[in-house]
């Protein structure tokens, strides 16, 4: 069984070059894999491993950066490594929106989990935002959430300059660090009522009962696990070989459904050469696995 640990902390780092060292060292050593990146406003990475290997992981990032808790954290159990590689990341930020966080206006915003957040989004005077991109939007979200129909999340601030500042406004996100940023981009432009889910999709999907939930479908997570579903178990959705978007099981239903080649959403668009190209790579799986061998491209769930 692998532990599956998401975190983020908005702090000052110096010495990333440094710190890059020394955390990518540590996670070869002890075996853990995943992302970690590293910004001069703070820390942002989900990573997996065995139990004991995450926890001396967190020990070392804990006690290099001098933190004491993360902003946000979840925790999640797979049976299979969800990554193929282990990376430490240095970028000018944790998330790409020409905004940085600091300590002073990360105060400024107001955080809602629960039976609270249900409330507020069951308001129908609340513009419910949904900050992912489309495709994540797709697999599942909250009931009323819009999508701005966005697909980098650098473009947002041009969406969320065309909402009325009146509103009552509630976002969310996977983890809650895209949220955290568009928000405090809102509380710059004037917007006084902005809500964030706490700890984003996957704590409300871990804490709060399905009969009680408002989620809709499952929560996509850029792992092998492709999906998560309440209590954070491992969902339905698979991922094209050919446009490399999760698709359904209803979608292997489909006479465009091809596997390792062509899902509904890319089968009209792929040309015949890169088909051909799939099909060659689909066939040199299927001949390796029955080889008993593992293929290259091979996923390794």
């Amino acid at each position: 069984m692998y532990t599956i640990f998401g975190f983020y902390k908005f702090k000052k780092i110096k010495s990333l070059k440094k710190y890059q060292l020394l955390f990518q060292r540590e996670i070869s050593k002890n075996n853990v894999r995943g992302a970690i990146i590293l910004s001069s406003e703070g820390i942002n990475g989900t990573i997996a491993g065995k139990k004991d290997n995450i926890s001396k992981i967190i020990k070392v990032l804990k006690r290099q950066l001098r933190l004491k808790d993360f902003d946000s954290k979840n925790i999640s159990q797979s049976h299979f490594q969800p990554f193929h590689k282990g990376k430490i990341k240095i970028k000018n930020e944790v998330v790409p929106l020409g905004l940085k966080i600091n300590s002073k206006n990360k105060k400024l915003n107001r955080y809602i989990s629960g039976k609270s957040w249900n409330k507020l989004i069951s308001n129908k005077e609340t513009l419910v935002v949904d900050a992912r991109k489309p495709f994540e939007y797709d697999v599942g979200t909250f009931k009323n959430s819009i999508n701005p129909n966005i697909q980098n999340f650098r473009d947002f601030p041009k969406y969320l300059e065309k909402i009325d500042k009146s509103k009552h406004i509630a976002m969310f996100c996977t983890g809650g660090i895209r949220c955290e940023k568009a928000s405090i981009f809102l509380k710059k432009k004037g917007f006084k009522n902005v809500f964030q889910l706490k700890g984003g999709i996957l704590n409300y999907l871990n804490k709060i009962e399905k009969k009680d939930s408002l989620w809709k479908g499952e929560c996509f997570v850029f792992d092998n696990r492709i999906s998560l579903k309440h209590k954070l178990k491992q969902g339905t959705y698979s991922v094209c070989s050919g446009c490399r978007k999760p698709f359904s099981p209803k979608d292997k239903k489909s006479y465009k459904y091809e596997e390792g080649v062509s899902c509904p959403r890319c089968y009209d668009t792929l040309s015949n050469s890169q088909k051909t190209r799939f099909r060659m790579r689909q066939n040199q799986i299927s001949l390796a696995k029955k080889a008993g061998r593992k293929h290259k491209f091979q996923k390794e769930f």
